[in-house]
């Protein structure tokens, strides 16, 4: 009798430790549907990134100045909607909210096949940050929302490896795709296919109803920018700025002074083991709350492999830079959403997805047309060594002042 009743309690110790590992895993159904309807957004829309200069300038004739200020237009209009989406996204149904946006986002690719003058191409691209804006905002709190608490540092840092790793080799595959068959009608439908995949993939997320907040001011700063994070928010607008610089103008750079087409690609790619090996690495530093150090360490790397690209224009220091970027914003974005989401109360999430991003936003406008005008008037190297000296900025400032900032201002779960 003893031993049955030894059985039944183990048994019961069992399933309960069963059920209490199913309640905090991190890669449930929902998160990997949000991660990847993510990833599918990011790389529908730098898939065209690196060859939107070229093909301006092929198409329309469109000089630097004017070629960066037509990119910078989607920049301008997600950076005016992105405070407005956080307030949606904490006060109405995050999944209705979330099946709009990515639509909207869908749907705004058909504009750049119909576009046949210039002004129309610069109408559509700024009509697509709208969408855009909101989307990664929408998106981003649902990810959160479908997160145990024990897991949502380290599930933050690898939800943010999925739009990261679009990032990095969406640019690759549209050169390649590009370098093949020399026709930019097919990179549009490719990224309007990838962009409604992303679309079921967000419409398939199962969300638990939340509860109204109660007591909460109908009108604050808050709902549109964290104010407690605004520091942090002027160090991610500078490391912003770098790769507003990096992406926008690294394959034109690499054709016109480095003589290669497809080496763009291989600087895309890797760059894209750089971000995914220092995601996995740091994840379980994140899990153990070493916030302010992953953020750091990346922001070092990231500062030796900007001044190396800037001030070595040969073959080696292209690809070695490529490595150092990917390694140092694969280890420091997440840690910044981490510290964002951390100094954030429970209904703020969607305000701080949306602070971060506005800032980055900022910081990605102020690159792509600073960088058009620095590289029409005075040079590449100019261009870089500008970025170079962003970063180290960023990361002077982050270690003098963000980090006491970040750690007076935390709260606990």
């Amino acid at each position: 009798m003893s031993g049955k009743l030894k059985s039944d309690k183990e048994l019961a110790v069992s399933k309960y430790m069963t059920d209490t590992e199913a309640k905090e895993r991190l890669w449930n159904k929902e998160y990997c549907k949000a991660m990847c309807g993510n990833f599918m957004m990011f790389f529908s829309f730098y898939l065209l990134t690196p060859l939107l200069p070229i093909y301006l300038n092929e198409h329309f004739h469109a000089d630097k100045d004017l070629t960066g200020l037509v990119l910078s237009g989607y920049v301008t209009a997600a950076l005016v909607v992105r405070p407005f989406s956080g307030f949606i996204v904490d006060c109405f149904d995050r999944k209705k909210v979330l099946m709009l946006c990515f639509f909207s986002f869908f749907i705004c690719f058909a504009g750049y096949i119909g576009a046949s003058t210039l002004l129309m191409f610069a109408i559509v691209r700024t009509l697509h940050g709208l969408p855009f804006g909101a989307t990664t905002v929408a998106n981003s709190t649902v990810a959160i929302d479908v997160l145990p608490s024990s897991r949502r540092s380290e599930g933050i840092g690898f939800y943010g490896l999925s739009n990261n790793i679009a990032m990095a080799i969406a640019p690759s595959a549209g050169i390649w795709i590009y370098s093949a068959t020399d026709n930019f009608a097919i990179l549009f439908w490719i990224s309007l296919a990838v962009a409604f995949t992303g679309f079921l993939c967000a419409y398939s997320i199962k969300l638990r109803k939340r509860k109204p907040i109660e007591d909460k001011p109908r009108i604050s700063m808050d709902h549109f920018f964290l104010t407690r994070a605004w520091l942090m928010a002027i160090n991610i607008l500078l490391f912003g700025l770098c790769w507003g610089v990096m992406s926008n103008y690294v394959a034109i750079y690499g054709k016109e002074r480095l003589g290669i087409t497809d080496g763009t690609g291989v600087f895309f790619a890797i760059l894209s083991i750089g971000l995914a090996a220092s995601r996995l690495y740091g994840a379980k530093s994140l899990r153990e709350g070493r916030l302010t150090g992953n953020a750091l360490q990346g922001a070092i790397l990231s500062s030796f492999g900007f001044s190396l690209f800037a001030l070595s224009p040969g073959m080696w220091a292209y690809y070695l830079s490529a490595l150092l970027i990917g390694l140092g914003n694969g280890r420091m974005f997440p840690a910044f959403m981490n510290m964002f989401i951390s100094v954030a109360r429970k209904d703020q999430r969607g305000t701080a997805n949306s602070s971060i991003l506005t800032s980055w936003d900022i910081g990605m406008g102020i690159g792509i047309l600073s960088g058009g005008l620095i590289v029409e008037h005075i040079g590449y190297t100019a261009a870089f060594l500008f970025t170079a000296g962003s970063q180290i900025t960023g990361t002077l400032l982050l270690l003098l002042s963000t980090r006491k900032f970040f750690i007076a201002r935390r709260l606990t779960d």
